[in-house]
């Protein structure tokens, strides 16, 4: 459901009751969302629980048993991930309705490079973005006066520094590593669109860009009953979409922790092995996932012994630089600048995984 759509649903039942008491309140609202993170709060502390009775009493598996183990995996890791995809999805519904893609716009509008990269490569974390909206945005942004090297840190940004994947890092490894994870992607981004833009490469853009005229959207300023319910559309919408990823995700992560001996991927993803990052770039560029799919993979790979280094340059690599999104990029990019950008932004990938199998 759109953002116009989200409004549109909302104003009906509002404009029904002008003439009588109104059907829903502010403080109803509130109430209703306090209870319900009560009770998430109160479901999502008795997953652990729940997996092994589940695993071990109801289905009879043997915990030291590679099936068991996988299948108590599995059964903890997907309603966990779900859980926490419905809550930051929720939040982070609520904060997109402050920062619109024409809202973004205005913001950068004018912005010269350096401070234009890093507010470029903030906002991309908040504004909504996915692969289909990258050709136009890219649009409104160029014909707007955005700088190219501002433009790109805010595409960089936006798919790599995944506010979903961020929630999910922290409540599955702690704050470190999505601190980590949050700190390089912005440095990627600012440093890539950074270079870009000195560069020069508006050459490369397809000509047929410049020419086109975005006109400048009218937008109402939601209240706070409008951005719950934008919050919940947003819930249903995303999660609706992606939750078969995510199993697909938690299913191979629950086979690699049931079968994988320990300590096997420290072979060829550990930071002994220096062609372990740049193999993982490669392999990553292919794969088609978004972040809450991929996250489980994650885990996965880290308790079998693959590097932190590795394993953040193969996760950036499938959210950054995935085919499809650099296919739909070329309506609007030359190949020779889809090259230039897959070429520094994969540079940037390389030192991240380096830096981190030397110093954690």
């Amino acid at each position: 459901m759109s953002r116009d759509a989200a409004l549109a649903s909302i104003r009906e039942p509002e404009e029904a009751s002008e003439s009588g008491r109104p059907r829903t309140t502010l403080a109803w609202h509130i109430a209703a969302v306090a209870a319900a993170v009560v009770a998430w709060w109160l479901v999502y502390r008795q997953l652990s629980p729940f997996s092994n009775w589940l695993t071990f009493d109801v289905i009879g598996l043997d915990e030291a048993n590679r099936l068991g183990s996988a299948v108590a995996f599995f059964a903890y890791d997907a309603p966990k991930v779900l859980m926490l995809l419905g809550l930051v999805v929720f939040g982070v519904g609520i904060l997109r309705s402050f920062f619109t893609p024409a809202t973004t716009r205005r913001l950068l509008s004018g912005r010269r490079e350096s401070v234009g990269n890093v507010m470029a490569a903030g906002l991309g974390i908040v504004t909504p973005f996915c692969s289909c909206s990258a050709v136009p945005l890219f649009i409104g942004f160029v014909t707007a006066g955005v700088p190219l090297g501002v433009t790109f840190s805010f595409l960089i940004s936006a798919p790599m520094v995944n506010e979903i994947a961020l929630v999910l890092l922290y409540g599955l490894f702690g704050w470190k590593v999505a601190a980590l994870y949050l700190s390089t992607g912005l440095g990627i981004a600012i440093v890539a669109g950074w270079i870009m833009g000195r560069l020069k490469l508006e050459r490369w853009v397809e000509p047929w860009v410049y020419e086109t005229t975005v006109g400048e959207i009218q937008e109402d300023r939601p209240d706070w009953v409008t951005r719950i319910h934008m919050g919940l559309s947003a819930v249903r919408e995303i999660v609706g979409k992606v939750w078969p990823y995510v199993l697909v995700g938690i299913a191979v992560g629950a086979a690699i922790h049931g079968y994988v001996p320990e300590n096997f991927m420290a072979s060829f993803m550990g930071r002994g092995a220096w062609w372990s990052v740049p193999l993982a770039v490669i392999l990553g560029v292919p794969m088609y996932s978004n972040a809450a799919g991929i996250i489980p993979i994650v885990q996965a790979l880290l308790e079998k012994g693959a590097a932190l280094g590795t394993v953040l340059a193969f996760m950036m690599a499938v959210i950054a630089l995935s085919f499809p999104e650099m296919v739909i990029l070329r309506r609007v990019l030359t190949t020779k600048l889809i090259a230039v950008f897959m070429g520094v932004v994969g540079v940037g990938i390389l030192m991240v995984g380096y830096i981190f199998n030397m110093v954690v």
